[in-house]
């Protein structure tokens, strides 16, 4: 073949293969850190302002019932990033846990299939020099909070940056930590706290988006807020720590309270900037976004999650397997995919992400996965969504399960099962286990096989 004919076809095969690539759907999950069911406008929330992520669901889908994890912050990261559920995870409680190399996370699949990778917030899953920092486990970049601990402290000294091989330290502008003489321990003084965590991290997420706006992307936004903050298991100052109140200011609640409503709002209005971002680069229409919470609403830091009602009709919260620790406000936005001003009311989960975003790039999921595809679901095409046969989790001796309708819970490996009918009882005041001992029967084993290898 002539030697100019042969440049030219290689020539407009990679233009095509360039061309195809640009053409996978983006995917962006948001999370943010102990949000309830109840926090947002859209889910029925009254005294709290959300207007950009209430836009977000008047063009895209609510799930209304889509669950976290876990019921605690760092299992449920866990069943989220390797698409296995809480009886077959190494951990079910926020005891540490560092990844293995043979843990196979939904970046490092996604990588693989040539997205690029990133994302911003809290990691929990290694410290630096552990082996399972991000850039170990399939992530191109990452910005943010490698310890959990660390990660509930809105004035850090540092957060930290992980790129190729490097991970660095990255010092927060006049964040310096002072000694104090009070029983608070170390904390940082006033004058001192000048960036914002979330500030930052919120502007690292959108220089990403920039960087990688010509080729796939798959962007985690893990934002912290509206955690309590919290050093070292000692509260510093307002349990609820915000560079101001805002619209909220001059309401006649308590501080904590503004801080709550003050973090959610700043949040909100992130979201905002993110989705204009998309639209000013003219890649909305190839970009996927999932937005959820971790798990239930807290009653921490001064807090108390009754305020706000931020479990809505839902019973319990944070740290409870009932409803309100579980299932977490959830919008899924993909303008000309997602119909506008549309509801599901599939029974998803933290662990059926690796398998849609899978489905998104076009690539298998691992055999070993717990979840399945959402895609179908997001796309209107009913009939070809794979159902869960239950959903499962557990929280140290704590454990629950669904099958439709029917929700069983057992506080204890001693206490008998309850049982409750959430179409009828979603508030799940009324235990009707004596009343159905066949869907009993189903859900004891249901889960006793969830928790087998």
């Amino acid at each position: 073949m002539h030697r100019t004919c042969l440049l030219t076809l290689i020539t407009v095969v990679l233009l095509v293969a360039a061309a195809g690539a640009a053409e996978r759907p983006n995917v962006i999950y948001i999370m943010t850190d102990d949000l309830g069911y109840g926090d947002l406008g859209c889910f029925g929330q009254q005294r709290i302002q959300t207007p950009n992520l209430d836009k977000l669901a008047d063009e895209g889908m609510k799930l209304t019932d889509y669950y976290a994890g876990c019921t605690v912050c760092r299992p449920s990261r866990l069943v989220l990033w390797t698409g296995r559920h809480a009886g077959h995870t190494a951990i079910n409680s926020n005891a540490g846990y560092v990844f293995k190399p043979e843990d196979v996370t939904v970046a490092e699949l996604l990588h693989k299939a040539g997205y690029a990778t990133g994302g911003v917030g809290k990691w929990a899953m290694g410290r630096p020099g552990s082996g399972g920092e991000p850039n170990q486990h399939g992530f191109d970049f990452w910005f943010g909070y490698l310890d959990q601990g660390e990660a509930h402290n809105y004035y850090p000294p540092h957060l930290y940056r992980c790129a190729g091989e490097k991970v660095e330290q990255v010092p927060l502008k006049g964040n310096v930590l002072m000694d104090d003489t009070n029983a608070r321990g170390r904390v940082a003084k006033p004058e001192h706290r000048v960036t914002y965590s979330h500030d930052a991290m919120t502007d690292e997420a959108l220089d990403f988006i920039r960087r990688n706006r010509s080729k796939p992307f798959l962007l985690h936004v893990h934002w912290t807020i509206p955690h309590a903050n919290n050093e070292g298991g000692r509260v510093t100052g307002d349990g609820m720590e915000v560079p101001d109140y805002g619209i909220y200011a001059d309401k006649p609640w308590p501080s904590t309270a503004k801080g709550q409503a003050a973090m959610v709002t700043r949040m909100d209005a992130d979201v905002g900037r993110l989705v204009a971002l998309l639209r000013e680069l003219e890649i909305e229409r190839r970009t996927l976004i999932l937005f959820t919470s971790d798990n239930g609403p807290h009653s921490e830091g001064g807090h108390k999650h009754e305020y706000f009602d931020s479990n809505g009709p839902l019973r319990g919260f944070k740290r409870d397997l009932y409803e309100g620790g579980i299932r977490v406000p959830t919008i899924a936005w993909w303008p000309g995919k997602v119909a506008a001003g549309s509801t599901s009311s599939e029974p998803l989960a933290f662990y059926d992400f690796l398998a849609t975003a899978c489905d998104v790039a076009g690539i298998d999921p691992p055999q070993q996965t717990d979840g399945v595809s959402f895609l179908p679901t997001l796309l209107a095409k009913p009939d070809d969504q794979t159902h869960h046969e239950y959903l499962f989790w557990k929280y140290g001796k704590k454990e629950a399960a669904r099958i439709g309708k029917w929700k069983a819970v057992r506080l204890a490996p001693e206490r008998p099962l309850e049982l409750y009918d959430l179409a009828d009882d979603v508030g799940e005041s009324r235990n009707v286990a004596g009343e159905h001992p066949d869907v009993v029967q189903r859900m004891e084993v249901a889960m006793r096989q969830a928790v087998q290898p």
